[in-house]
């Protein structure tokens, strides 16, 4: 964003040479964006002072504390000047971000951003019920047939996205896993590839929900219904952006359907569902409810 700006800014990642980014820092920024692990061990190799910090921001908040980075959140406040302007967002406020926010906020007062008709994005989401054993089979067939040329998907686990890639292989798809195993070279270069159309599908793990910004992303799939309503909203998120439209499809299986209802609560609407030829289920998924409660919320 400051490119063609005075202001100098630089980015430090983990899973990387560092002695590049000590060397950058050495005449010192404007904005240093970071992760908390990186940030934390250049302050202990002293290649970077907060001594003269004015701002500190806090960039999704509630995806931070959800993967356990409140100690290396803590340690980095601790170090830094009183005096300063402290900026915390976040896409939700759960009770863990309030309590965050009353411990390095003075006084602090809230913003809210409400969705309207004018900013809403243009995604057509519906979900697709089909055996937890087909769903390899079924995005083989609709990738093929429907001759996408570009999609996420989203998985839930590291072994399920290496386990789709090569059954997608085998049926003549070519397709990258990318999730938290992999190292940040490789995450980063495929990131790239993908969004120049070099790589067609990329199979990923909830570390892409808010990290991929691509402005021509058709669709987003859905093979793994996540476990938190809220993760389906940062998923769905990465399609239909700046005024483009895009869609949203969900594989769910039976395992899956505890989920579509939190998802469904959380929209307040029920997804349409679409059958495909073939991939029938023998024990048809239940009808959605909207004031359905599982046994662990009561």
């Amino acid at each position: 964003y400051s490119q063609h700006l005075t202001v100098k800014s630089f980015a430090v990642v983990g899973g990387v040479d560092d002695e590049p980014q000590k060397e950058a820092l050495i005449d010192g920024v404007d904005i240093l964006v970071s992760t908390t692990g990186r940030l934390l061990d250049l302050y202990t190799q002293r290649a970077i002072h907060f001594d003269e910090i004015e701002t500190l921001v806090l960039d999704e908040a509630d995806r931070m504390l959800d993967m356990g980075f409140i100690g290396d959140i803590t340690k980095i406040i601790e170090k830094l000047p009183t005096e300063r302007q402290t900026l915390l967002f976040s896409a939700t406020i759960s009770a863990q971000v309030r309590a965050l926010a009353k411990t390095v906020l003075n006084n602090p007062f809230s913003i809210t951003i409400k969705n309207s008709d004018e900013n809403k994005p243009d995604i057509n989401q519906w979900i697709i019920p089909v055996a937890k054993d087909q769903k390899s089979a079924l995005l083989s067939q609709l990738i093929n047939e429907d001759k996408w040329k570009q999609a996420l998907i989203f998985i839930e686990t590291k072994r399920g996205a290496a386990k789709l890639v090569s059954q997608l292989e085998k049926r003549g798809v070519a397709a990258e896993s990318f999730h938290s195993g992999r190292s940040q070279a490789v995450r980063t270069q495929l990131l790239i590839d993908f969004k120049e159309g070099k790589l067609a599908f990329l199979v990923a793990t909830g570390v892409a929900a808010r990290g991929i910004d691509i402005t021509d992303l058709d669709r987003v799939v859905n093979y793994d219904l996540p476990d938190q309503a809220d993760d389906y909203l940062h998923r769905i998120g990465r399609t239909g952006r700046a005024g483009k439209a895009g869609e949203a499809i969900s594989f769910v299986s039976r395992d899956d359907f505890r989920s579509l209802c939190y998802v469904e609560q959380m929209l307040k609407k029920v997804l349409p569902r679409k059958e495909i030829p073939g991939f029938e289920m023998k024990t048809p998924l239940p009808k959605s409810d909207l004031n359905w409660k599982s046994k662990q919320r009561k």
